[in-house]
């Protein structure tokens, strides 16, 4: 199962077995090369821990720990993982400021407890066999096992193909789990048991937006360089991601000013289509900061040739092939002696990014349905969000009818056991009351960020080529404060991400500051149709399509006529192109065996 994992830690490895527990650990060096390898233990041995991730508040809880007496062996920063729990026992989750995924075994009372970070940067997943409970970091650990089975979850399929990906603890596989961010999994003889430590709480009554709003983004300012600073602890060289827009170019200038003296190597993709290439900004960014500055052409043809790669890495299907790019992109990282890297992810979410913030800031009705089609969508955002006027992406009972159109007659049958549309999306009361940008923002951290942003478009194609990515956006302390910062200053005067903005100002040009956000979108399934490429036409033939039996064949070629007939245009950037998931779940059941 380690073996499994060789490609997230071929730097070392280690185990530890007692009666009834083993754990298996593989190492990507960071911190500590010389003497960090796992698991780490407690003075007495009766305490084990392995971590994937990092903890950046190490420091500060390191020497809280040891003035209350505990003692480290190493210089590791998840080293106090085993030193918390036993000064706090469960409790000592929720002081941890990190990206990481914890095994924790206590041999006092032979207890086992999983924890994810709160936002759900590391993955973690684990399944029940029999009287025995199987985890790893990725799915392929779980699968090395000779008893777990390969069952498709079509509730997994289904949210894919609803929402903008699918929600833990659901996943591909009938029966492995994925532990939810900010939880723990706790596991003795009285059972297994769920435990949520953190979540993102946004007030029920936020307060009015300042005229003056100089405090917050001082403090943002602040908050923002110290996430950085606090990335930046490595033995190893930190990179940093360069997209040519206004997130990553800000932490890529917060860095320099972390570490002034220090040498950085900056990444980025460029492509050969002017109308979606970033390589000017790019380069404007990276000559400013006195980068040394790597790009990589990616061509179109380049998204056939890793398609495969990037389904395996994510163990999911996908509705786009921009995890291709990203694939090529950790590559170049890699081939240049790099294992960590800095990323802009998480700010759209976090600061009213997206148009939907924008609409919604304006109080734009949102929808197409009418009549008493417009009664039932409001009756099924009620059971969706808490809240009948909220609408996320889409008019959700009008989509229950293409569902029903897009699955095989077999599947469509039993739709309703799985639909994604009839159980609640989201916590309900993490939404009822709140204002209408902060549902959107924790609807997209539910649904768009732990289980699709972070892990198939981030953990996974980064760690395919044994890169840690780090996300300053995602800091704890910053997230804790933005909870309480005014919607009125995320979106301020039609500007999506206005206080961020102010902050940018500081830092970069005006111009980038203040520029437009770039939505980049990859070729689709339209695209790769057009090649005619000897395994695409196989994947969506009739007899392929009819054999699987769980996607309509009739309508999967007229939607392959009409991508032929329309042209190769990239997919929306919200737009379900249902070729791509077809084509990808084709890939995804035979790499993985279902086929």
């Amino acid at each position: 199962m380690a073996a499994a994992l060789r490609h997230r830690g071929p730097d070392e490895g280690g185990n530890f077995a007692a009666p009834g527990v083993a754990m298996g650990f593989t190492r990507l060096s960071i911190i500590d090369l010389a003497t960090g390898n796992q698991p780490h233990s407690n003075a007495t041995g009766e305490i084990v821990s392995i971590v994937n991730g990092e903890i950046y508040n190490y420091r500060e809880l390191r020497a809280q720990l040891e003035a209350r007496g505990h003692r480290f062996r190493t210089r590791c920063d998840v080293e106090v993982v085993v030193h918390l729990y036993e000064e706090y026992g469960l409790d000592f989750a929720n002081r941890l400021n990190g990206q990481f995924a914890f095994a924790l075994y206590d041999a006092r009372t032979h207890r086992l407890i999983l924890g994810r970070d709160q936002t759900g940067i590391a993955p973690l997943f684990h399944a029940r066999v029999g009287d025995a409970l199987l985890f790893g970091s990725e799915i392929k650990a779980l699968l090395a096992h000779p008893k777990i089975e390969r069952r498709l979850n079509l509730r997994a399929l289904d949210q894919i193909l609803t929402f903008p990906g699918m929600r833990s603890p659901t996943t591909m596989f009938e029966g492995v789990e994925a532990l939810p961010p900010g939880h723990l999994l706790v596991a003795d003889a009285s059972g297994t048991r769920l435990r949520q430590y953190w979540d993102l709480v946004y007030p029920t009554d936020p307060a009015p937006a300042p005229a003056d709003a100089g405090d917050h983004v001082e403090q943002v300012d602040a908050l923002l360089r110290a996430a950085v600073a606090r990335r930046l602890a490595a033995d190893v060289p930190v990179g940093l991601y360069l997209s040519g827009g206004l997130d990553s170019s800000l932490i890529g200038a917060l860095a320099r000013k972390a570490a002034p003296d220090q040498v950085f190597h900056s990444f980025s993709i460029t492509f050969p289509d002017a109308t979606i290439d970033e390589r000017a900004p790019q380069r404007a960014m990276a000559a400013a900061l006195g980068t040394v500055h790597h790009e990589i052409e990616f061509s179109a043809d380049e998204i056939a040739r890793r398609l495969r790669d990037a389904v395996v890495a994510a163990e999911a299907p996908l509705k786009e092939s921009y995890d291709t790019c990203s694939l090529a992109l950790s590559q170049l990282v890699r081939d240049s002696g790099h294992k960590v890297v800095l990323t802009g992810e998480g700010a759209d979410e976090l600061f009213g990014g997206y148009v939907g913030y924008r609409l919604d800031a304006a109080g734009e009705p949102r929808g197409v349905a009418e009549g008493l089609e417009a009664m039932l969508e409001d009756e099924l955002r009620a059971e969706l969000w808490g809240d009948a006027g909220f609408f996320y992406e889409r008019d959700y009972a009008l989509f229950r009818e293409t569902k029903s159109g897009l699955y095989s007659a077999d599947v469509a049958a039993r739709l309703a056991d799985f639909d994604a549309t009839r159980e609640p999306a989201v916590d309900h009361a993490r939404m009822i009351g709140r204002n209408r940008l902060h549902q959107r923002s924790y609807a997209d951290f539910k649904l768009r960020m732990a289980d699709h942003l972070l892990a198939d478009h981030g953990d996974r194609v980064a760690y395919a080529h044994s890169v840690e990515a780090r996300y300053p956006f995602l800091d704890a302390e910053l997230i804790d404060f933005m909870t309480r910062v005014p919607p009125g200053l995320l979106v301020r005067d039609g500007t999506e991400k206005w206080l961020l903005r102010q902050v940018a100002l500081r830092h970069l040009p005006p111009e980038l500051a203040r520029r437009e956000k770039f939505g980049f979108v990859a070729p689709g399934a339209a695209y790769l149709l057009q090649q005619r490429i000897p395994w695409v036409e196989e994947l969506l033939s009739p007899e392929t399509i009819r054999r699987q039996n769980i996607f309509d064949a009739d309508t999967v070629q007229r939607l392959r006529a009409q991508q032929m007939q329309g042209g190769a245009r990239p997919n929306a950037t919200f737009d379900t192109d249902v070729l791509m998931l077809v084509l990808t779940l084709g890939l995804f059941l035979d790499a993985f065996g279902f086929d």
